[in-house]
């Protein structure tokens, strides 16, 4: 079926809202935590310390590029996504998309999350600092102050345009597996709560629900390591150039170890469940709405 660009992306933009304003105080501790490991104990610290330091104002930092970041990148990664499932279609021979099993579908979401990278790395790009700003400015490692537009400026008058996309082959390390297990993890969970004779498309909204909150949790829990790194590299080349994603990444496994790169996973996983169930359940029900709309007008 068919979707109607406007109609689907506002949907998913007024979810996107929702999901940025009541998980943003989890992605911010998730950033502080992967950035500076050793400065906190555990996701409860980092928040206490994080509200007595800062107040409300620092557990929603970056909330206005967070906002264009889930914006823009849920628009181009679903826009993208029917796409490419059919072109994984042509690409297996299938006669249309209800024939795409669900590694198809899993295919079909990490050619999207190409697409989606790129805007989503520079609007992340300004978001990470913006979280670690504070610990950033404790360390003696920067000195700016805590606005989009400094951020912004900063990088601009530094690193030129192109320094807007600082960490964008982490981004794509992350997306093209990532997306991968959310689309893989969405339809295998939507599978399973399948009964004989029953197609995914007459799934309730519960279903559809759990479904996108599994795929989401599986995002997360197949990357975040690649996502540490990548946390590390935007926000510490604020103070210096930093090594790419594979030089950072054995840099950290000599001097730290494994572990430290899955701080902040818990809060990561938790905000996931309920946003990206409620992404997909925007998603699905625009998608219905449309075909019946499309279904009356022919």
């Amino acid at each position: 079926t068919k979707t109607n660009p406007k109609l689907a992306t506002g949907s998913l933009a007024a979810r996107g809202v929702a999901c940025v304003v009541t998980g943003q105080p989890f992605d911010t501790i998730k950033v502080k935590m992967q950035t500076f490991p050793t400065m906190y104990q555990g996701f409860f610290d980092c928040s206490v310390k994080t509200y007595q330091q800062e107040g409300m104002h620092g557990l929603y930092q970056g909330t206005t590029p967070a906002l264009l970041a889930n914006v823009a990148e849920n628009a181009v990664l679903f826009a993208c996504y029917g796409f490419c499932q059919q072109l994984v279609r042509q690409l297996f021979g299938l006669g249309n998309v209800q024939e795409l099993s669900d590694l198809h579908s899993a295919i079909a979401g990490s050619f999207s999350s190409v697409f989606s990278s790129m805007v989503l790395c520079p609007t992340e790009l300004v978001k990470c600092r913006m979280q670690a700003l504070h610990e950033m400015k404790v360390t003696g490692q920067t000195a700016l102050s805590s606005s989009t537009w400094t951020v912004v400026k900063a990088i601009f008058r530094s690193e030129g345009p192109l320094g807007f996309f600082q960490g964008l082959t982490s981004t794509w390390l992350r997306e093209v597996p990532g997306y991968f297990f959310f689309f893989g993890g969405y339809e295998v969970s939507r599978s399973f709560f399948l009964q004989a004779g029953q197609s995914k498309e007459e799934l309730g909204a519960l279903p559809v629900t759990v479904s996108g909150g599994i795929g989401g949790a599986a995002f997360w829990l197949a990357v975040y390591p690649i996502d540490s790194v990548k946390s590390r590299i935007q926000v510490l080349s604020m103070a210096g150039r930093q090594d790419g994603f594979l030089l950072s990444f054995l840099h950290i496994l000599r001097t730290e170890g494994f572990m430290p790169l899955y701080c902040g996973l818990m809060p990561t996983v938790i905000r996931a469940l309920p946003s990206n169930g409620a992404l997909f359940l925007a998603y699905e029900l625009t998608q219905k709405k449309l075909t019946s709309l499309a279904e009356r007008t022919t």
